[in-house]
């Protein structure tokens, strides 16, 4: 008997054990037989929470038109959201747990190039689907890019090319100085506006980088008083662009210098205010008049029955939110599976019309070429003339996609210099 015991006893130890080991670790959550689970990977908090709120408003409408049109395949979409805090390391993590435990056949958002690049990698890994909703970096379909990342908005290059055009019309022969954020998408952003504004010299035209989250400018700011630039570009997103332009103000530079942030959305310039963003210079690739200029149903559609939900307009990080979840319903359907590379091979080199004009997923890069526009601030007034005191743009310059774009030839020089190949792997 006490054989008996002595054997047992261990046994049921190990069974106690093993079975407290499978209830503590993750679990995967199928999704039920009609539903299909979505990641939306965004800044619920941190320096770009506006633009991640902007993105989740937006996914939900899309979210909830998809859904009573029927959904995709017949499944009812179910976004799963997870903050990101605009930190790569916590967008990996985030990344990882959305596709091993929640199942989702693709992950959409992002406010950070870092963090895009991040959850593309996992995608990468796991094969399955990312689309970047709000990253400007050209490294993300540049020397990061692969066949699981797709990027629906711009790029700074594109940016910086729509810009430029108007600083060398107006500023030409000027000198310039960049406060520019300390990671990816400063770095890339600040190197495409020097190539096409001629102002690669960096003893003539001086800059300083400063950390994502910075709230007190002062310091590089009487460095760029110090300097008595003709242009100063902030190279600053989300919170932090919204601070470094208040505090310009409030010192007096923008009567001494031309301020120009190379990439905005409206919630950024609401946040600094209309006095403050008077006569600034931006680039965009979308704004919420945009689709009542040029009588696009669509985009009319959207942008009132964003206004009707949220009262206020959607932003351009907004807009890119919706495309993706109606351009991955497309795809499938298209594909007539949700298998990973069917779904890439119906997004590769297809043009789609959404809330503007006709853009594509260009298959050499998977970058969507499209219009963009260079913007300037209006005046406070005129803001306030609007119905949500959000009419900020003014547009100056518009080009077309492909000549915004980096071309085939120039990515593929980008991506020897890293040793990357000259297709995208698998």
């Amino acid at each position: 008997m006490r054989e008996k015991f002595n054997t047992l006893v261990p046994g049921i130890i190990t069974l106690v054990l093993v079975l407290g080991f499978c209830l503590a670790a993750p679990q995967a959550v199928p999704a039920a037989d009609d539903v299909v689970k979505i990641g939306l990977n965004y800044p619920e908090t941190g320096p770009y929470a506006k633009q991640g709120l902007d993105q989740r408003r937006a996914a939900d409408l899309a979210m909830e038109e998809i859904n009573a049109a029927g959904g995709i395949l017949g499944k009812k979409i179910e976004l799963v959201y997870r903050d990101t805090k605009s930190n790569a390391k916590v967008a990996k993590e985030n990344a990882n747990e959305l596709f091993d435990k929640e199942r989702v056949p693709m992950i959409f958002g992002g406010s950070s190039s870092a963090v895009a690049i991040a959850t593309g990698k996992v995608a990468k890994e796991k094969k399955k689907l990312f689309f970047g909703t709000l990253t400007y970096s050209t490294e993300t379909t540049g020397e990061e890019a692969h066949r699981y990342i797709f990027r629906e908005c711009y790029d700074s290059r594109m940016a910086a090319k729509v810009l430029s055009e108007y600083l060398k019309k107006n500023f030409s022969g000027k000198k310039y100085f960049y406060i520019t954020a300390d990671y990816t998408w400063g770095w890339t952003t600040e190197e495409a506006l020097r190539q096409f504004t001629n102002t690669t010299d960096k003893d003539a035209h001086k800059g300083i980088l400063t950390k994502l989250g910075t709230a007190d400018f002062k310091n590089p700011l009487t460095l760029a008083q110090e300097s008595n630039p003709d242009v100063l570009v902030l190279v600053l997103f989300g919170k932090d662009m919204e601070n470094g332009v208040k505090q310009a103000y409030e010192m007096g530079l923008k009567s001494k210098m031309q301020i120009v942030v190379p990439n905005m959305t409206i919630d950024m310039a609401e946040g600094a205010g209309p006095e403050a963003m008077e006569g600034v210079l931006s680039a965009t690739p979308w704004y919420w008049k945009l689709p009542f200029e040029k009588n696009s149903a669509k985009g009319m559609a959207f942008v009132n029955k964003f206004a009707e939900k949220y009262n206020r307009y959607p932003s351009t990080a907004g807009a890119s939110a919706y495309v993706i979840l109606r351009q991955y319903k497309e795809a499938v359907e298209r594909a007539k599976t949700f298998e990973t590379m069917a779904v890439v091979k119906a997004l590769e080199g297809h043009k789609y019309t959404e809330l503007k004009d006709e853009q594509q997923w260009r298959e050499f890069d998977h970058q969507s070429v499209q219009t963009v526009f260079a913007v300037k601030c209006k005046k406070p007034e005129d803001v306030r003339k609007d119905k949500y005191q959000l009419d900020y743009y003014e547009v100056i310059n518009t080009m077309k996609g492909e000549d915004a774009a980096i071309t085939l030839e120039e990515w593929k020089a980008v991506r020897a210099k890293v040793g990357a190949p000259a297709t995208l792997e698998e």
